[in-house]
């Protein structure tokens, strides 16, 4: 929990659903911080396994709220609702935190006022063996709207963001049980840069069977993303255009994909979506 200093608070948002197995790791390695002016929020999203005892002995070190299974998306907003600090951070429970995590994006935000979000670089442990990333997964620092239309280019667990930007773009969409991310940072990418610390401060693990991130047919929540902001955000035209055509492409690779499994009437529902957004005559100016 925070100390006396004259730092501004972090407030570090896990939450967990039935992660009792790996969840300690997580919270230690917040713990271990070297920067200690942040308060640690845990969200219990209806956990049934043993997440409650796991979390018993760390009861005077952060705060626990429990609700009623509602998905990754509603746990991190009740998170966020909570928060008192000047900066947010979130770690997914089956990810970890090095030890310089917070010290170097809050002396990153104390040296750059304007920036409202950075992320660090990542360590990729796949079944517990190192990976390396492709080059589609490459991050950049700055505008990276465009790129990140194809595929999320942001990871919750290496971000930081002033407190004041969900109130410029909104929280997470807690109608996506998956791609939640993807969306999120998309509203955040085409208004504002997204800063990158290229020092590894977080280890990504994966390979476990209950990640969302494994689950088939993810780009159908891709696609509903680019469609929402597409209706409803300001885009500028060449904005406008890049996720139109990635829209068109997701629905027609998807449709194809609903054809070969029998599926004739969502494969129109999404053929029609591309040639909406295929036939579209954009009006805006940059």
């Amino acid at each position: 929990m925070p100390g006396n200093n004259t730092h501004p608070l972090v407030s570090v948002i896990i939450p967990t659903f039935n992660r009792g197995w790996i969840l300690k790791e997580a919270i230690d390695s917040v713990l271990a911080q070297d920067f200690k002016h942040f308060e640690l929020i845990i969200v219990d999203d209806g956990s049934t396994d043993n997440t409650r005892q796991v979390l018993e002995p760390y009861s005077d070190r952060l705060a626990i709220i429990r609700q009623q299974n509602a998905g990754v998306s509603s746990a991190r907003n009740r998170g966020i609702a909570s928060a008192r600090g000047q900066f947010v951070a979130f770690l997914d429970s089956d990810d970890l935190w090095l030890p310089q995590k917070l010290s170097r994006q809050v002396s990153f935000f104390e040296s750059n006022p304007d920036a409202l979000i950075c992320q660090t670089e990542e360590i990729w442990v796949r079944n517990g063996v190192r990976v390396n990333p492709k080059n589609r997964h490459k991050k950049e620092s700055g505008t990276i709207f465009k790129r990140s239309l194809a595929l999320c280019l942001v990871s919750p667990s290496a971000v930081m963001v002033r407190r004041s930007l969900f109130d410029k773009v909104g929280g997470f969409d807690e109608t996506l049980p998956a791609c939640e991310d993807y969306d999120l940072w998309l509203r955040v990418s085409y208004r504002y840069p997204i800063h990158l610390i290229e020092t590894p401060l977080i280890v990504k693990r994966g390979g476990h069977p209950d990640q969302l991130s494994l689950s088939a047919g993810l780009d159908r929540f891709r696609i509903y993303s680019l469609k929402k902001l597409l209706d409803n955000e300001n885009l500028s035209a060449s904005q406008y255009d890049a996720a139109a055509d990635m829209l068109v492409a997701k629905c027609s690779i998807y449709a194809a994909g609903c054809l070969k499994r029998g599926k004739l009437s969502e494969a129109a529902y999404y053929k029609k979506i591309a040639q909406t957004y295929g036939k579209r005559t954009v009006v805006k100016e940059n």
